[in-house]
């Protein structure tokens, strides 16, 4: 039970970075913004995940897998809940952010879980379940998004994975456990500042190509300091 509410929680959360792609030619005419800003729902969410996936090894050793868990689908859940009733753009690009800080630690999170939970004979199984998890969710993203765009307002994009995030989030309060060891470690803050701007300078520069061009100064200088 305790994996079955992880691998759910992790499963809202993957699938929420997915199901925007479709909605963003809806969003520039509902807020009236360009293509180049309204790609920053998608850009933005990967850019906080990039940049805070490295810091959460820190965050695993040094907190409790419930606690840290609560928080992370905690955050997402707030996220998620501006998303839904937005009534501008800037509340919608912040919601996402939230979303991805809560999101970033739910993957190694429920990884390292994983390896602790299961004995070595069936870690396979388990790593492979935790691959199909990762793989369907961002994959049936964009279909269900186009179905429900189609039928209803790009608010119940948010709007339909809300109960279930809160389910999750009352499900591991009453029923997760801490498995994971932890310990006092020190956070190397010069190493994160380091990783956050190369991963964000990375995937700043690569996101941008598409729109400025190759040839565009701030693209290739991203990835240069990236």
């Amino acid at each position: 039970l305790m994996i079955a509410i992880l691998f759910v929680g992790t499963f809202v959360a993957f699938l929420n970075n997915t199901l925007l792609n479709i909605a963003l030619p809806t969003l520039m005419t509902e807020f009236s913004v360009e293509a180049s800003t309204v790609q920053w729902l998608s850009t933005g969410f990967m850019l906080v995940s990039g940049v805070l996936v490295p810091a959460s090894a820190f965050f695993i050793t040094r907190f409790t897998n419930r606690s840290l868990f609560i928080f992370a689908m905690s955050l997402f859940t707030v996220g998620t809940a501006l998303a839904t009733f937005a009534p501008e753009f800037w509340v919608l690009i912040s919601a996402r952010m939230i979303q991805a800080a809560g999101t970033a630690v739910l993957g190694p999170l429920l990884m390292n879980i994983m390896l602790v939970s299961f004995p070595i004979e069936k870690r396979g199984a388990a790593m492979g379940i935790f691959g199909l998890v990762m793989i369907t969710a961002p994959a049936i993203g964009p279909t269900l998004s186009g179905w429900i765009l189609e039928h209803y307002t790009w608010r119940v994009l948010f709007g339909m994975i809300l109960p279930l995030a809160i389910l999750t989030i009352l499900l591991a309060i009453f029923k997760l456990k801490n498995v994971t060891p932890n310990k006092k470690a020190s956070l190397d803050v010069f190493s994160l500042i380091l990783s956050s701007i190369g991963f964000g300078g990375i995937l700043y520069g690569f996101s941008s190509a598409g729109s400025k061009g190759w040839n565009d100064p701030l693209v290739y200088g991203t990835l240069i300091i990236g």
